[in-house]
């Protein structure tokens, strides 16, 4: 008997899946649970609707993240910070400060965690990375001074 998982199966499949079991597996078992439906005409459309939703919507999350990557790509952002007599900053420049300061400039939200930076604790230009998706990322520039 075909059916649709409604949830994981241990040993037969993740949610979602369409996969062939035995009768009574099927009736006395996932049927019971909750675990799965069988495999009708309207259980394989809302299927294929849901994967043609999933589809779209990672095709319309890469199409931001590449715009966005252009948008931002060799841009230059400028931050302030305390320092001493030598240059030398009053802690560092994290990535919070310039995930902030992204946002504020270019109206572009980047969470902190995807931004790639070097220790900065002097002034001057450092590059980074903030990656956008998965193998998109952009290049930037920031300008530390007083």
């Amino acid at each position: 008997m075909k059916v649709v998982l409604k949830q994981d199966v241990k040993g037969l499949g993740k949610k979602g899946e369409l996969v062939n079991t035995s009768d009574g597996y099927a009736r006395n078992f996932l049927f019971p649970k909750g675990l799965a439906v069988e495999a009708n005409a309207q259980s394989l459309t809302e299927l294929k609707n849901r994967e043609q939703s999933a589809k779209f919507k990672v095709e319309t999350e890469i199409a931001a993240a590449k715009k966005a990557a252009a948008e931002l790509e060799g841009k230059t952002i400028v931050l302030t910070a305390k320092a001493g007599a030598n240059g030398k900053l009053f802690g560092s420049v994290t990535s919070k400060e310039i995930a902030e300061k992204v946002k504020s400039q270019f109206g572009i939200e980047t969470d902190k965690r995807k931004i790639v930076v070097e220790d900065i604790k002097q002034f001057g230009t450092y590059t980074f990375e903030i990656k956008l998706y998965q193998g998109i990322s952009a290049k930037l520039f920031v300008r530390v001074g007083e």
